[in-house]
């Protein structure tokens, strides 16, 4: 790190707490970053300490997204909103194709926040920056008063590359082109939701957070004829598909006893009232394309770690109406729609 500033005492990160003076523009703001950020996610363009980043990127098209994170717990079975807000933002990045280069962070903090937390969240969250091969290269930080904040949000904004030939989004989506989801559904919903009602299972249940980037640099080069990718995040597997649905106007058709999910969520789900297809996600893809190309984005969804529970639920079908339907596993019939209201609030 450059330019390192000097104070007349460290930090307490063990016992302190944020405080109003941290987001002031003065001494202890600066000290907080020079302590705890910088350290945490230092690299050439965070360093220089400007107000904004300066870079370069690859030739194609730059893709950017942005992306607030108020998760409540902050810290959850598999994961915290630090890691999250990293992996939420680049997936949405890589959604489109594109390669994700670097990210911006906002913090707002409530006074009162336990620098112990804030230094745990920073960390995994560079963790987090560091797995997926992006760099956080500019940030802001906020204090609120006590009461009127909920310990820390964080919101983060992406930007990558797509390489030439790629070309995704759901105005590509064709009849009878093929579904797939890369693993199991409604992991981290339930996981939220179980840890918020205090309830326990046999086996823990851990959120899928993860950033996807790598999985879909192998499934864009493999299948380049590849015609859409979307993560099932808020609204789950339905809003997806029916948001698709309407975008390329056409109709879908999936199978029940095809889409993955665990056992330990399905029984959750039963136990909590709550639809898997309706939880969200945030380490999942969805993906289309077309239908001879399947198998090969199959084999290499699995050979992947990230998608080695991958599987073809379904297929896009001819409807005006812009239906997704669902054969269920006894054979029937049923409408998968939109979800009516907020059934997980704060989940990401």
């Amino acid at each position: 790190m450059s330019n390192q500033r000097q104070f007349s005492s460290t930090l307490d990160l063990k016992n302190g707490k944020v405080e109003m003076v941290h987001g002031s523009g003065g001494k202890a703001m600066a000290q907080l970053i020079d302590e705890l950020f910088l350290p945490a996610f230092s690299n050439q363009w965070l360093d220089q300490m400007n107000d904004q980043a300066c870079f370069e990127l690859p030739a194609g098209r730059v893709v950017m997204a942005t992306d607030s994170h108020v998760i409540s717990p902050l810290f959850f079975p598999g994961g915290d909103i630090g890691a999250l807000s990293v992996h939420g933002t680049v997936n949405d990045v890589a959604m489109s194709g594109a390669v994700p280069q670097y990210l911006s962070a906002g913090f707002i903090l409530e006074e009162g926040f336990p620098l112990c937390d804030l230094q745990r969240i920073v960390h995994s969250m560079a963790a987090a920056a560091e797995e997926a091969g992006v760099a956080i290269v500019t940030g802001d930080t906020k204090v609120v008063e006590r009461g009127k904040g909920d310990g820390c949000f964080i919101s983060t904004t992406g930007v990558g590359v797509v390489p030439q030939g790629i070309s995704l989004g759901a105005d590509r989506v064709s009849v009878g082109d093929k579904i797939l989801v890369s693993g199991t559904l409604g992991d981290h919903g339930v996981a939220i939701m179980s840890l918020r009602e205090n309830l326990t299972f046999e086996t823990t249940i851990e959120s899928d957070s993860q950033s996807l980037d790598r999985l879909v640099a192998n499934m864009v080069k493999e299948v380049p004829e590849l015609h859409c990718l979307r993560d099932p995040t808020r609204g789950g597997l339905s809003a997806t598909l029916n948001e698709i649905a309407q975008q390329a106007n056409v109709g879908m058709q999936i199978y029940e006893a095809d889409i993955p999910v665990r056992s330990q969520v399905k029984a959750a789900c039963e136990f909590l009232g709550l639809d898997p297809l309706f939880v969200a996600n945030e380490g999942k893809l969805v993906a289309f394309c077309p239908a001879d190309k399947a198998d090969l984005l199959l084999k290499t969804m699995q050979e992947h770690p990230q998608g080695r529970d991958a599987a073809v639920i379904g297929e896009v079908t001819e409807d005006t109406l812009n239906f997704v339907q669902m054969q269920t596993a006894f054979g029937g019939n049923r409408m998968v729609d939109w979800i009516n209201g907020e059934q997980l609030p704060r989940i990401c």
